[in-house]
């Protein structure tokens, strides 16, 4: 990803945790979305955020996202291929907070045999 200005385009961020951020893309994976049907649970949510995901895709007791097996309702495409989720904007709480390079997506993306580490360039 180049850029000329020498500055990350995730400022928050430390340069090298910016670069390996950009080297797991999420739309490239969808790994932690197919981890484990308890992971796309409902936790901290305001009931009208609840109330904007559509019925047929929140699990029949009602404390997360629906799942075939482990994956994810919401989630289109094929793991470690091309991915998305057809709430993104909707979706819980807890899937916001798992951050592409960080432990959670480190842990889904070795059970699907996907690289778990980054060698910067």
């Amino acid at each position: 990803m180049p850029h000329d200005s020498g500055h990350s385009r995730l400022p928050w961020l430390p340069d090298a945790a910016a670069k390996a951020t950009a080297a797991f893309d999420c739309r490239s994976c969808g790994a932690c979305c197919a981890y484990s049907a308890e992971w796309p649970r409902f936790s901290t949510e305001e009931d009208e955020q609840l109330d904007r995901i559509p019925a047929g895709l929140i699990a029949a007791d009602q404390s997360g996202m629906r799942c075939q097996d482990d994956r994810c309702s919401a989630l289109t495409g094929e793991v470690g291929k091309h991915t998305a989720c057809g709430i993104y904007d909707l979706r819980p709480d807890v899937c916001r907070a798992c951050m592409p390079g960080g432990d959670d997506c480190l842990m889904a993306r070795a059970a699907h045999g996907l690289a778990v580490s980054y060698l910067p360039p």
